[in-house]
Formats: C-alpha cells, sequence, structure tokens
C-alpha cells in the first residue's frame, strides 16, 4: 500500500521530525510511506474572510498537484467523521481490500483546507472535536496509521 501525507508547511521542532521518523520507521514493514509539504501562505492575523479564502485556494491548489487521480483522499478537518482506531484499522483494510492501494491524508494549513481540497476528498477524518497544530498532527496521523496496521495484522500493540 502507497500512503502519502501532504501537509501545509515545514516541520521545524526537532521532537516532532524525530516522532514522525520514527513511525516512518515502524510503518515500512507495511506500507510505502511518502510525507510532501507545500509551503504554507504569508497570513498575517487580521485577515478579511475573502484574503483567508485566497490563502487556502493558494495553499490547495499546490496541494491537489500532489494528488493522482487513482488515490483515494481522506482529508483531516474538524467537521470530519470520528473513528475508533478499530473502524480507522478497518477502513484501510478495506480499501486495500478493494483495490485502492494509494492512499492520501492531507493536513492543511493554519487556516484549513480550501473548497476545492475538501471536494477532491473521498472522506473527511476528525480526530478530534479539539484544534491541533497541523505540524504535531502529522505524528497523531501516523501513529494511528501504524496502530492501524497492527490491529489489521492482529499483531501486539494496540491496547
Amino acid at each position: 500500500m502507497d500512503i502519502k501525507i501532504l501537509s501545509v508547511g515545514k516541520i521545524k521542532e526537532k521532537y516532532l521530525k524525530q516522532g514522525i521518523e520514527e513511525y516512518v520507521k515502524r510503518l515500512s514493514p507495511y506500507a510505502k510511506i511518502k510525507i510532501e509539504e507545500v509551503p504554507d501562505e504569508h497570513a498575517p492575523e487580521n485577515l478579511s474572510e475573502a484574503e483567508q479564502e485566497a490563502v487556502k485556494k493558494k495553499e490547495g491548489d499546490k496541494l491537489l498537484t500532489k494528488l493522482s487521480t487513482d488515490t483515494y483522499v481522506f482529508t483531516l478537518e474538524i467537521e470530519g467523521k470520528q473513528l475508533t482506531s478499530e473502524a480507522f484499522a478497518k477502513k484501510i483494510d478495506n480499501l486495500a481490500t478493494y483495490g485502492k492501494s494509494k492512499i492520501a491524508f492531507i493536513i492543511g494549513g493554519s487556516l484549513g483546507l480550501s473548497d476545492e481540497v475538501k471536494t477532491r476528498s473521498d472522506e473527511s477524518l476528525s480526530f478530534s472535536k479539539m484544534t491541533y497544530p497541523h505540524q504535531l498532527m502529522r505524528l497523531i496521523l501516523l501513529e494511528q496509521v501504524y496502530r492501524g496496521f497492527k490491529i489489521i495484522r492482529n499483531e501486539p500493540y494496540h491496547k
């Protein structure tokens, strides 16, 4: 299975980079993981609604160029569907079983995702009603993907 994580912005914090590297390494027996970043747009604090939409559109256009048409796309959104770890694992397993071997997870920037990215999404997921920094979300996502493969293979890890 090919899993791509597309996100806006670079990770600067060393501890997040180390955690991400660890989970990418742990996932290597189960899937090919590729992380791609697109630059975030300059977004001062006091943007109008139209300016915010323009920033999201620019970031979204960059994200969409990284997707092939045969990729099943999950967007991470606060309004998305919340799943248990077991249900998430079953979703990944079902996609693989039914021929969807390319999966992408899209993590937006600080303003969220453009309408165009949301439209391209096959499914939106929420990990919580709380807001997380988009850099931290990468680590949380990778941990849950790893947990999902352990559940699928009935291997120890998930408690």
